[in-house]
């Protein structure tokens, strides 16, 4: 499959969850729970909406031809886990085949506003959990679907792995970035 042909299917997904958040606003207080890289939070009370005090501004769609073709891109990112400590974060994108994994997992590194970032693809999993992280490592406990052929079923597992890099020179690309399993 092409890189352009996955962008109608991101573009399915971030609509999809945009549909899936219209529910109308309710007039009691809600409590959610928010996530942190350092896990999940204690549930916090929600401020009553909002009251109208102006004249509403109509948006229209941002088109890629106005010269910012990575929107799709950056739609297609589900989930952002900044690493302490390095000019580096975790993110995952939507893709592939929901039923079977679907989140495309990836370390970047910040070069600079001349260069970017250096982006290192981890793997495709169902989900992850950031279990610990130091100075050029970060532990992580992968969700993944596998699927045994011999019976034609699709299951999943659990599994930890080491994501390791030595920084080079001066913050430039890492010299090295690897992968090990681990218990």
């Amino acid at each position: 499959m092409s890189v352009r042909s996955s962008v109608p299917g991101i573009a399915i997904v971030a609509a999809l969850s945009l549909v899936a958040c219209d529910a109308v606003p309710s007039t009691k207080t809600t409590t959610t729970t928010t996530t942190t890289t350092e896990g999940p939070a204690a549930p916090t009370a929600q401020a009553a909406p909002l009251t109208p005090s102006g004249t509403p501004e109509t948006l229209t769609v941002a088109d890629a031809s106005e010269g910012d073709d990575g929107l799709q891109w950056a739609a297609g990112v589900v989930r952002i886990d900044q690493i302490p400590g390095d000019s580096a974060k975790l993110f995952g994108t939507a893709g592939g085949d929901p039923a079977m994994n679907g989140l495309y997992t990836y370390i970047a590194f910040y070069l600079s506003p001349a260069e970017g970032w250096a982006v290192y693809r981890i793997g495709d999993f169902l989900d992850y959990t950031v279990l610990s992280h130091a100075k050029g490592r970060i532990d992580l406990d992968v969700h993944e679907s596998t699927y045994d052929q011999a019976k034609g079923e699709i299951g999943d597992r659990h599994r930890k792995i080491i994501v390791q890099w030595t920084q080079g020179a001066e913050d430039t690309v890492p010299t090295a970035v690897t992968v090990t399993p681990a218990s």
